[in-house]
């Protein structure tokens, strides 16, 4: 199935495989989305993160954490969509779950969390939130 936003597409199937208890699920890979997944691996939301190449645009595998038997990932939400986008300079970047959580940020420097970016005085869009 062709899948317009490929970063919902990535951020439903980690939030459906934690709801189901999986260890681990399968991403089509793209560079997006793979700076996403290091960046949750950085911030400890998921384990690991594998690239694994086929004929097409490879896999990336990507290891959920848990704590006890819930996931550490209580929350993934897309927040920029490709129908309505939404930039934040660095004085308005948001604040998740009051400094809990993280927003992803696609920056002029790369993609990154919202501490790092307001840290750097940058802005950009406004990828996702995950708490």
């Amino acid at each position: 199935m062709q899948s317009t936003d490929t970063v919902a597409d990535m951020l439903t199937r980690i939030r459906n495989a934690g709801r189901a208890g999986h260890k681990s699920c399968d991403i089509p890979a793209s560079k997006l989305k793979k700076a996403i997944a290091d960046i949750l691996v950085e911030e400890g939301y998921i384990e690991k993160v594998e690239y694994k190449a086929d004929n097409v645009q490879g896999v990336l595998t990507t290891t959920l954490r848990y704590h006890g038997s819930k996931p550490v990932i209580m929350g993934i939400r897309r927040i920029s969509k490709p129908g309505l986008r939404v930039y934040a300079d660095a004085a308005n970047l948001p604040r998740v779950q009051n400094g809990l959580g993280i927003a992803v940020i696609s920056t002029s420097q790369g993609v990154m969390t919202d501490r790092n970016a307001r840290r750097a005085g940058i802005g950009g869009e406004v990828l996702a939130y995950v708490w």
